[in-house]
Parts: C-alpha cells; structure tokens; sequence
C-alpha cells in the first residue's frame, strides 16, 4: 500500500510510503528537505517493520521546532498503518 501525507512545520513538503501486508517498509521518500540525510534514513528504513521506525523516529525535534522530517516520517507510517487496518 502506498500512502502519501503533506508534511507540516517542516522543510520537506510531502512524505510518501510504501509498505507490504506485513507492515514491512517497502520505500519511503521525501520530497524537499535535507536531500542527502533524507535518501540516507529512507535507505535505513527499507525492510524494517512501521512499527520499529515509528517507535525510533516519532518525537524528534528539529532544532526550535516542535517536528523534523523522521517525525513526519513517523506520522506517515501511523496515518498508513491506520488505514491498512
């Protein structure tokens, strides 16, 4: 299932995920934000069950923001968990 969500409070604008049946990440992407960083945590995150990364990611600050990029990252994978169920 795929599933894309616009990102808030952050400088990347959407957040896409693909995940398998089992809850497996098949891919994330980003778009805008840190490139590099980004293309790096969506590597990390292929294969490793939603749940995991949302436990690892969900609450991370970007210096004074209330949100980063894995935050939004985080509630993508929620949102589709969500809707899979």
């Amino acid at each position: 299932m795929t599933y894309e969500r616009k990102n808030k409070g952050t400088c990347s604008v959407l957040t896409r995920v693909d995940l398998a049946d089992d809850h497996t990440i098949r891919k994330v992407e980003v778009v805008g934000g840190c490139n590099g960083n980004l293309k790096g945590i969506s590597q990390l995150l292929a294969g490793m069950k939603a749940e995991d990364a949302i436990a690892r990611m969900r609450g991370t600050t970007c210096g004074p923001r209330p949100t980063s990029c894995p935050d939004q990252i985080a509630r993508a994978l929620e949102e589709a968990l969500a809707r899979m169920s």
